[in-house]
């Protein structure tokens, strides 16, 4: 992972980013698929950044249903709010959907100059403030996604949203389909019959994560 092109270093230069991950106790770890990134109720200091796989932010009720809020692709940000909220208990578990290479870094040392004075230092607070206004725009757009009555209209928002980003009719999805319903907060099956009842009617056509929108 280039951290040169991720949205939190962004207009940094290599050198600069190493100058900082010392300044900021940076720590990589690695995770197992289905392994607990950070579990819900647990209090943390970092923020972490994936470097590769995928990690999934989401939230059980007390009856053990799950609720997907978003996911974690290389390069992005999670746990930002809560590292930067001090003793906020977490309200989302953030799990490996796949091997998952993560790097920590302490908020505190981000949000406080170095004692070096790093004339980078205060992009890095920007961006980090341009992170967390994209996390609020991305639960703004599952809101937006959930906020249909029906199933069909919660998938063609969201597959809307995809063809948009991807500027492409054709996209692919990063969730599987269990992850997809608890995302749109549907029943699976039901879900899985409405797909199949709009590649029928000619609307979509897709093949595991690949969507082809046919407008």
């Amino acid at each position: 992972m280039n951290l040169t092109n991720t949205q939190l270093f962004r207009g940094l230069k290599e050198t600069e980013i190493t100058s900082l991950l010392d300044c900021l106790s940076a720590a990589e770890r690695s995770f197992q698929k289905g392994e607990t990134i950070l579990s819900e109720g647990s209090i943390t200091e970092n923020i972490g950044i994936v470097l590769s796989g995928m990690a999934v932010i989401s939230c059980n009720d007390i009856w053990g249903n799950a609720s997907i809020l978003g996911n974690a692709a290389p390069g992005s940000v999670f746990a930002e709010v809560y590292a930067c909220v001090p003793g906020q208990p977490m309200l989302v578990t953030v799990s490996a959907a796949d091997n998952t290479s993560v790097l920590f870094m302490n908020v505190g040392r981000i949000l406080t100059a170095c004692t070096n004075a790093c004339p980078f230092h205060t992009r890095l607070i920007r961006n980090l403030l341009t992170v967390c206004a994209h996390k609020s725009l991305q639960l703004s757009q599952r809101i937006l996604h959930t906020s249909s009555k029906s199933i069909r209209g919660r998938l063609m928002s969201y597959f809307s949203e995809c063809a948009k980003r991807a500027g492409s009719n054709s996209f692919l999805i990063p969730y599987n389909r269990q992850q997809l319903a608890d995302y749109l907060n549907v029943d699976r099956s039901t879900m899985c019959n409405e797909l199949s009842k709009m590649q029928k009617d000619g609307i979509i056509e897709y093949e595991r994560n690949r969507i082809l929108l046919k407008v």
